[in-house]
């Protein structure tokens, strides 16, 4: 028996189901939280006159966004986590996400009747090309710490948000930035979320590569020894994120850490195989999306909160204790 062959068995042997009853039980209590979601609101979609028309028209389409975009960040951290070999990074901590306002606000500064495609493609363009600032920046530059790696993310994101603050300042844009770096979902409806679906797609592309983006992350040498073209998949991998990223952006606005958040926690109970622990990142960042969504809407009734908000505290803690774990480690 070879070594390769062995190696392989082992790994067989050791990988964890996909499937199993832990999941059916996520999947049934991320269920529950969903149902909850569709009738928690100011309005009364059970007894109210325009109810049920109300419940299709806006808790419906909300509930899908939830879904859609919750899963979708959790897994671009995931995949960009793994290609950096960093567990600090995500869109939020590189700069993808003020890249990906860059381009919306270019869209709308050039194209002011832009439709939501139009908008979609700019910030998907601009998100890939921030990412892969940040790729080529890392493979630059020799850094000893991992922590060193988010701080220079965030910089270079502030860097990119000063630029379009100052570019919606000029252009008297302003106030639609604050709004798209909101992350609320007060303003999804029918006929204005149906492009969130594309991001299912980008769930759907990572697991089907997630054999292949796990030996990118094992680091160049390694991945072109096997055999494989690690060039392609780094740019497999920037693209599916920038779309995710760039999708969301336009639709929902910022999530910050939920890339950082959901991948760090799956990982702590079942390791870093990618492929049987994408639907539990995919779950876990519907969970953690809705819980968030359904504490903005009732904490200040009738008000709202921004999830952005609730997500922004929370992702600081869970941020904070990772740094303490890593450094008592």
């Amino acid at each position: 028996m070879t070594t390769s062959t062995a190696a392989a068995r082992r790994e067989a042997r050791t990988r964890k189901k996909l499937f199993d009853w832990k999941l059916l039980l996520g999947f049934l209590i991320v269920l529950g939280l969903l149902v909850v979601s569709l009738f928690v609101g100011q309005y009364d979609v059970i007894n109210g006159e325009d109810g049920w028309k109300i419940f299709a028209t806006t808790r419906v389409p909300r509930t899908i966004a939830l879904v859609l975009s919750g899963a979708a960040m959790a897994v671009s951290g995931l995949v960009m986590q793994l290609l950096t070999q960093n567990r600090f990074v995500e869109p939020t901590t590189t700069g993808t996400t003020e890249w990906a306002a860059l381009g919306l606000l270019a869209v709308l500064y050039f194209i002011p009747a832009a439709s939501v495609l139009e908008r979609m493609l700019g910030a998907v363009v601009f998100a890939f090309i921030g990412t892969m600032v940040f790729f080529l920046f890392l493979r630059r530059v020799s850094l000893r710490s991992s922590l060193i790696v988010p701080i220079i993310g965030i910089m270079l994101g502030a860097v990119v948000s000063s630029i379009t603050t100052f570019f919606a300042l000029q252009t008297d844009m302003l106030q639609n930035l604050g709004v798209w770096f909101a992350g609320s979902f007060t303003s999804i409806y029918r006929g204005q979320y149906e492009v969130l679906w594309v991001v299912a797609l980008v769930v759907v592309a990572v697991f089907i590569f997630a054999d292949r983006l796990t030996v990118a992350g094992m680091g160049e040498e390694i991945a072109t020894n096997i055999g494989l073209n690690y060039n392609r998949m780094l740019l497999i991998g920037t693209g599916l994120i920038a779309v995710a990223t760039g999708v969301v952006t336009v639709v929902v606005g910022n999530l910050p850490f939920l890339g950082l958040i959901v991948p760090n926690i799956v990982s702590m109970f079942r390791g870093d195989d990618l492929r049987s622990n994408l639907p539990w990142v995919a779950l876990l960042g519907i969970g953690i999306v809705t819980v968030c969504d359904l504490i903005g809407r009732t904490i200040i009734a009738p008000f709202e909160i921004p999830v952005s908000v609730i997500l922004g505290i929370v992702g600081a803690i869970v941020f904070v204790v990772l740094i303490v774990r890593q450094s008592n480690g």
